[in-house]
This record gives structure tokens, C-alpha cells and sequence, in this order.
């Protein structure tokens, strides 16, 4: 999406054509830094960018003004979910720009996120009502996981091809439970360790000894319970 909707310089305008914005929600509902965010992502000087020295109003004025310019058509937010980390108040508060941004500019809004995402949403009821709620099904085992996989280890920096059996590809899904994200974190990690070790390909033995990053964090949180710390 990013690479078919790519900004466009007009050398005669001197502007810069930015139909799409990609950013990431904060970790918590904050307007401040969600300005500063956009400021940032399509490179606004420097000196425009300090925290303390301008007000919420003055950033959002700046960031609505600059993205006009621009011809922004579409904003897509990751990680929406991150708004559940502030109050209630602080959550509707940062719907409200959402609304007001998309409003403002008559952009689309695009967001994405976990499960919890669609809970955030729900706090402005009106921005509730222009999205369209799409759920992302996890991973299956059939041939359309399978040639996934393929194509995923296919596009790591490897020297070798990788030719892994069924059960390889069942322990995968086993693993991840068939999470996207985890699937992108196992084969990269694979493919790490695959060149680190010379074997310069995902094997199916490797795949029988990984052990997944995020019982990695649970076994060490669990050891440190046990030992009072």
C-alpha cells in the first residue's frame, strides 16, 4: 500500500504529494506525542519538533495545515490498541482527534491492532460507525499456510534452500498458534540463527529445538518468582 501510494515531489510546486500516512498509535492515549508523531513521519524541520515549546492547539493547527499541503487522502494508525493503556478520559480524547483529523482533512482512517483494538474504537461511537470492523482469521494448517512459509523463508537473506517437511510446518503452526506476528518473529529468528551457524538454511531440526521468544520471557518470569525476586 505504502509503495503503491508513495509520496511525489512536483518540482514545480516544490511540494511534496504525501496521499498516505503510516504511524504508530503512542504507547498511551497521548495527543501531544501523536502530533509529534505525524510532524516526525513526514519530516517537518527540527525546530518544529520540541515538546515544551508549543501548546497542543499550536500542533494541531501545524499538523493540520502541513498535511493539507500535503494531499493527505489516508491515515493508517498501528497499534491502536495502545489507547486501553490511558483513562477513559484520556481515550476519548484521543478519539476525538482521530474524528477531527479524518474530518478536517476528509481522510479515510484506517487502524489496526489485536483483538482490543475494537474495544478502544468503540469509545467514540461515532468513529465506531464510519469503520468497518475486519477480523484477520489466524493461520490454518493448509496449502495457503504452507506456501506462506515458503514464500516468507524464501525472501530471508539465505544462501541455501530451505526444504522442510509437513510436520515442520505443523510444529510452526503449533507454535505460533497460527498468529501472524509470531510466524514473522519465528522464521526471522530462524533465519539468524541459520546464518550464524553456517547452515545458511531454516532446517527441520532447528524448528524442532526453537523455543519461542515469548515462553522464553515466561520461563525466565517464572523462574524469578520462585526464587522471591
Amino acid at each position: 500500500m505504502s509503495r503503491r501510494y508513495a509520496p511525489e515531489y512536483d518540482p514545480e510546486s516544490g511540494v511534496t504529494h504525501t496521499p498516505l500516512l503510516l504511524l504508530q498509535a503512542p504507547p498511551a492515549p497521548d495527543e501531544r506525542r501523536f502530533y509529534m508523531h505525524i510532524l516526525a513521519a513526514v519530516g517537518a524541520p527540527s525546530s518544529t519538533l520540541s515538546l515544551k515549546a508549543q501548546s497542543v492547539a499550536s500542533l494541531e493547527v501545524r499538523v493540520v495545515g502541513l498535511l493539507r499541503d500535503l494531499g493527505l487522502r489516508m491515515i493508517m494508525i498501528d497499534e491502536v490498541h495502545n489507547l486501553l493503556a490511558g483513562t477513559h478520559r484520556e481515550q476519548r480524547r484521543f478519539l476525538n482527534v482521530l474524528r477531527y483529523l479524518s474530518n478536517e482533512l476528509e481522510a479515510s482512517l484506517v487502524c489496526y491492532g489485536v483483538s482490543e483494538a475494537v474495544d478502544a474504537i468503540r469509545g467514540d461511537v461515532q468513529l465506531a460507525r464510519r469503520l468497518d470492523e475486519h477480523h484477520l482469521p489466524n493461520w490454518r494448517d493448509d496449502a495457503e499456510f504452507s506456501d506462506m512459509i515458503q514464500t516468507l523463508i524464501a525472501a530471508m537473506p539465505l544462501e541455501k534452500k530451505s526444504n522442510l517437511q509437513v510436520r515442520s510446518l505443523k510444529q510452526i503452526l503449533a507454535l505460533t498458534g497460527g498468529v501472524t506476528s509470531r510466524i514473522f518473529a519465528l522464521v526471522k529468528d530462524l533465519s539468524i540463527d541459520a546464518i550464524i551457524s553456517g547452515d545458511e538454511c531454516v532446517t527441520d531440526d532447528a524448528i524442532a529445538k526453537w523455543t519461542p521468544v515469548w515462553s522464553r520471557h515466561a520461563n525466565a518470569q517464572r523462574r524469578l518468582e520462585k526464587s522471591g525476586a
